[in-house]
């Protein structure tokens, strides 16, 4: 191509105005600090847009304390319900909505909702004296855990503001626990006994009740999250040999073991809304604990590695507790050298590869500065690229570049 000096003008502006695009995409991670007088926190929950987190933080009594940050706003304290500690386990899509447990004057556990406008709401109980919230639906309006019955039996919970507390039943048991739920707050997971006094991980709905998801061969089972849609499960299980290991279920096919580090062991704890990006912990050949991030293409990845040079000398991210419905924020437990302290961690990994016409600045036009932005990440590999892989196959490479040629002027 032949470009006269104002065309290639042009051309250098459009570029660098891609280029400023891509760097606001730029990987980044926060350590969230603690509450004053903490020694450590642990995130636990993240909005859908990565700007707020939720967990607790324990003070120098070892009482834990609720906490919600905001970049803005830092880490607030959410209070207890009369008691000496709370703890903060999910929050809504908007960050506007909190859930978890707290305390009560009597020193009773008592599952919470929290917001600005009404903060600590006690959920009540299902007859007994204690209570634990653990999921919230995306919009704030259904929250699920479990509850003491009058029997002081725990069972598995979804309450709403209408309903109250639904106690979910069992699997043939005496217990059960809820510990997660669907976007829409129609599917609830967790674990529960069964007739042969087993410990099984369930999916329950309101037209199917309670349902087995069975095993990868051992007896301690347990499901943490579900997809936006209930379609994919995530949790831990036994394998025959005893070992903890991380699993992934769906209907058609079961449940899969997601493997390990290198280690013996591994737990998943949330999975992303389209079901298809896990995160967890697992240990390395080593015996050390690591937080993950699974994908079918990718498998399980170690995100010390993966996102290594974003970590300081001695610091580690060592749970993956939460993941954004797009998969783009990751939250948990770490340790930061800094402070020298274990540390709740906000992980932005970059927004998710979305195969696309080859409009890689997302502008409506496929033109000069898209085909710039692919020349320029020419050859790149790896699983964190952004729009120049327009196929989303991890190298940016003749395909892509074919892609953004063949849709040239499209939409300008």
């Amino acid at each position: 191509m032949c470009y006269t000096q104002n065309r290639f003008n042009a051309l250098l502006s459009a570029c660098v105005l891609s280029l400023i695009a891509t760097a606001g995409w730029s990987q980044s991670l926060t350590w969230l600090g603690t509450l004053p007088g903490g020694n450590r926190s642990e995130a636990w929950g993240v909005s859908a847009d990565g700007s707020v987190v939720v967990g607790w933080d324990q003070n120098a009594a070892g009482e834990g304390r609720a906490f919600r940050w905001t970049a803005s706003g830092g880490m607030q304290n959410l209070g207890t319900l009369g008691g000496k500690r709370s703890f903060a386990f999910g929050v809504s899509a908007d960050g506007a909505v909190v859930v978890g447990y707290a305390t009560n004057a009597a020193g009773q556990n008592r599952a919470f909702r929290w917001t600005a406008a009404g903060g600590m709401q006690d959920l009540g109980t299902l007859g007994g004296n204690e209570s634990l919230a653990w999921g919230v639906s995306a919009d704030g309006s259904v929250v699920v855990g479990w509850a003491y019955n009058a029997a002081w039996q725990n069972r598995a919970f979804r309450w709403t503001a209408s309903g109250g507390m639904q106690d979910l039943g069992t699997l043939g048991g005496t217990w059960s626990e809820a510990l997660g739920v669907s976007a829409d707050g129609a599917v609830v997971v967790g674990r529960a006994q069964n007739a042969a006094w087993q410990e099984r991980p369930f999916r329950w709905t309101a037209s199917g009740g309670m349902q087995d998801l069975g095993t990868l061969g051992g007896g301690t089972n347990m499901a943490w999250g579900v997809s936006a849609d209930g379609a994919v499960v995530v949790g831990g299980a036994d394998n025959a040999a005893g070992d903890w290991r991380a699993f992934r279920w769906t209907a058609s096919g079961g449940m899969q073991d997601l493997g390990t580090l290198g280690g013996r062991f591994s737990r998943a704890f949330d999975v992303s809304a389209d079901g298809a990006v896990v995160v967890g912990w697992a240990d390395n050949a080593a015996g050390q604990s690591r937080a993950f991030r699974w994908t079918a293409s990718g498998g399980m990845e170690d995100l010390n590695i993966t996102y290594a040079s974003l970590l300081t000398y001695g610091s580690g991210l060592l749970v993956a507790r939460a993941i954004s419905p797009d998969g783009r924020y990751i939250v948990g437990l770490g340790y930061n050298a800094a402070t020298r302290r274990l540390e709740a961690f906000l992980l932005d990994t970059g927004p998710r590869c979305t195969a696309h016409n080859g409009d890689v600045d997302a502008n409506g036009c496929v033109n000069d500065a898209d085909l710039l932005a692919v020349l320029f990440a020419f050859g790149s590999t790896g699983s964190t690229l952004g729009r120049e892989d327009t196929n989303c196959d991890g190298t940016v490479d003749d395909v892509d570049l074919l892609q953004v040629l063949f849709n040239f002027g499209s939409g300008c």
